[in-house]
């Protein structure tokens, strides 16, 4: 059973630390960090606003699908885009390919973190009360759907670590 936990997915709201924790987490586990949204934008040769533009929602859903399941035997962390969980498809892929941990972290420190941030256009375009309205529909798929949770208040290495103690009790 070991082995379903060489693979470790970072789920939570945009700005919660999937990218920074999981870069740290990869590093205590000695394996490769991967980010799903950098590889669907490099497979399609578009970014994700432009992914949704010219061929909807469900599209980009499908390349998650397929990407997620690329990782079925890999040894690795994944940092998952804000939405790919909502998909049940999706969330049933994560949990059985490897470990899925939601990183709780707070609606005010995301917001902080995402404010402006061009890169993000849900953020960018968002509103702060849309942002918490968007927020407050995901908390609790996030917290249904995830096998681990853990509080994104602490530093990133202090997080990563206790990702990497709890995957290895389990």
């Amino acid at each position: 059973m070991m082995t379903r936990h060489l693979t470790v997915f970072l789920c939570g709201f945009m700005g919660c630390g999937k990218s920074t924790v999981g870069k740290k987490l990869a590093n205590l586990m000695n394996c490769e960090f991967y980010d799903l949204d950098s590889i669907i934008e490099q497979k399609q040769g578009m970014k994700i606003s432009d992914i949704f533009e010219k061929h909807g929602e469900d599209y980009f859903r499908q390349c998650e699908r397929d990407t997620l399941s690329q990782f079925r035997g890999k040894v690795g962390v994944i940092a998952l885009g804000g939405g790919t969980m909502l998909s049940d498809e999706n969330a049933a892929i994560v949990n059985e390919v490897g470990l899925s941990v939601f990183i709780d972290t707070s609606f005010d420190i995301c917001y902080h973190r995402i404010k402006g941030d061009k890169k993000r256009p849900i953020a960018y375009n968002s509103s702060k009360k849309q942002l918490q309205e968007i927020f407050n529909q995901r908390y609790p798929i996030y917290k249904i759907k995830a096998e681990l949770s853990v509080l994104g208040k602490k530093s990133p290495s202090k997080i990563a670590a206790n990702i990497f103690t709890l995957s290895h009790s389990l």
